[in-house]
């Protein structure tokens, strides 16, 4: 708990710090136990956070002469006093239906989110069924649906791991599948199945398994084994819409939310949908997999780090019939402009689509 404690405050030394997340890759108790840890310590920040409020809401009040307030309103009712005296019991009744519908709201449309402060950003597609079969969004209507009790109900992104058909996405995006279907940037989607998951770095990756389906080549990019840097300029490329989108920006911070060891803060903006895809450096290596965005601030972004992605890799080997994947270690991305960097990303960028029962 000592060395918990030290770590998530970060009176660790730099070597301590990297043997203590290779603890965490390699005992998923070690790492359990952090993250709980890390819970709980933000709970109690929020705790802190809450009594200071209550504290400050005292102390105004304490200022407010309230009886004379109430004297000068009970000489000279203003009409909504009156209304109020009148109808208070229905205007209370009608408030409360308000606030439940907004709540209601607010969760449907994922604006409110039930995990630890920060939103998923998978899209769900069901709400834009109106406008699909009125044509603004022309290429999902082209989608094959896999059974007639089925239907793309989830989107994200992912990419491509081997040009064999290995694929990286987001746990999240897939976890609530029947069938997943893979689409390229020509349009032509390909069944996928799920070989390895892990929930708690959130990491997933697919096989295609379409016998339609043929080899990439030789991948672009290269998968970054060390942390990176503060500030470091990164990128995203993925699917917050039909047609892939590009977005840049900074790490803002080495840890996501309440310390957590497993994220980067990023500045990248993100939107539903880009769950899942690649988030890389400037010279072209992937350094995360996008994930995440705050609820209550704007501008703040997560991205899993690649080294649990090569952990997942390696877990691969172990827990299935694969084998372990060779990694590609060329990169030819860099030294590219970000134009032909991105120009070179598109045909090993999927969107990733999720059907679910109805």
């Amino acid at each position: 708990m000592e060395a918990i404690e030290r770590y998530i405050s970060g009176n660790m030394s730099a070597d301590e710090r990297r043997a203590f997340e290779q603890l965490r890759l390699q005992n998923s108790d070690v790492d359990q136990r952090v993250i709980e840890h890390q819970q709980f310590v933000g709970l109690l920040k929020q705790y802190g956070e809450r009594v200071e409020l209550e504290n400050r809401l005292n102390a105004i009040h304490s200022e407010i002469d309230v009886h004379a307030l109430v004297e000068e309103a009970t000489e000279r009712p203003l009409w909504i006093v009156q209304l109020w005296r009148n109808h208070h019991s229905k205007i209370s009744v009608a408030a409360s239906i308000a606030i439940f519908a907004i709540l209601g709201t607010l969760f449907v449309a994922g604006s409110l989110s039930t995990k630890s402060g920060y939103i998923e950003l998978v899209r769900e597609v069901d709400k834009l069924r109106t406008d699909i079969r009125g044509g603004k969004y022309r290429s999902v209507s082209q989608v094959v649906k896999p059974a007639a009790m089925s239907y793309d109900k989830y989107r994200g992104t992912g990419f491509a791991i081997t040009g064999n058909g290995l694929i990286a996405t987001n746990f999240h995006v897939i976890e609530k599948a029947d069938s997943v279907y893979v689409q390229n940037a020509a349009g032509k989607s390909y069944r996928a199945k799920l070989v390895y998951s892990d929930p708690n770095s959130d990491v997933a990756i697919l096989k295609i398994t379409d016998t339609a389906f043929r080899n990439l080549g030789p991948i672009p990019y290269t998968f970054k084994k060390s942390e990176s840097d503060l500030a470091e300029s990164v990128f995203t490329y993925g699917f917050p819409q039909d047609s892939a989108h590009y977005d840049d920006g900074r790490i803002t911070q080495q840890s996501g939310l309440n310390g957590d060891s497993i994220d980067y803060q990023i500045s990248v903006p993100l939107n539903p949908g880009n769950s899942g895809g690649p988030l890389l450096d400037s010279r072209g290596n992937v350094v995360g997999v996008v994930k995440a965005r705050l609820t209550q601030q704007q501008g703040v972004y997560f991205a899993s780090k690649s080294s649990y992605l090569l952990a997942a890799l390696d877990s691969l080997a172990q827990d299935s019939t694969i084998r372990k994947p060779i990694l590609n270690s060329k990169n030819t991305l860099s030294g590219l402009s970000r134009s032909q960097q991105v120009k070179k990303l598109r045909n090993y960028v999927f969107l990733v689509k999720v059907y679910a029962k109805n």
